[in-house]
């Protein structure tokens, strides 16, 4: 679960990124169109390089990743923010958390409506562990390369793909278009 000390901390950076322009209010239909086909591509390759025989698992971590980068990036747009040049990952990782994931939160609670009681801290639990999936893969990509055994980076292949799906199957449900498809 996502604590209150980032979530804040995602609060107070969003603000500056938009005073700094790091983010911006803009809508841009193309970008999101691209940013979309990309996080197909990327999530499709990283399946690939998962099934090939060469074990590339350093990209199906890098690939898993972008695949989420890009419908991440795609949902922004959609809420009417475009991203800049400058620290993207970052920004992208905190406007998530300040934007998207109560949105998660209402998507979850009204799939868990004929749940049990407490559907509503089941759905807090799952919008933070799915926000909080892009930051542990942005981190993951980083330290990869240098500090893991093969087996290791097989086992963390798997689960970068296994974030990277249900991370875009949350993020598409943000975007009309998906909805329809």
């Amino acid at each position: 679960m996502m604590d209150t000390k980032r979530i804040k901390e995602a609060q107070q950076n969003f603000a500056h990124y938009l005073q700094d322009g790091l983010i911006k209010k803009e809508k841009n239909a193309t970008a999101k169109a691209m940013y979309i086909k990309s996080a197909d591509l990327s999530l499709n390759l990283a399946e690939e390089c998962m099934n090939s025989s060469l074990n590339p698992y350093i990209w199906v971590v890098v690939i898993s990743y972008y695949s989420m980068f890009y419908i991440a990036n795609s949902v922004l747009l959609e809420l009417g923010y475009k991203t800049g040049d400058k620290v993207v990952h970052k920004v992208t990782n905190d406007a998530l958390i300040v934007l998207v994931m109560d949105k998660i939160k209402k998507g979850l609670l009204e799939d868990y409506e004929n749940a049990k009681e407490d559907a509503s801290e089941i759905a807090s639990i799952k919008s933070d562990e799915i926000i909080g999936l892009y930051g542990l893969e942005l981190s993951k990509r980083s330290r990869f390369q240098y500090e893991m055994t093969e087996s290791i980076q097989e086992q963390k292949a798997n689960t970068s793909l296994k974030r990277a799906r249900q991370f875009m199957l949350e993020m598409k449900k943000l975007l009309p278009l998906s909805k329809k498809s």
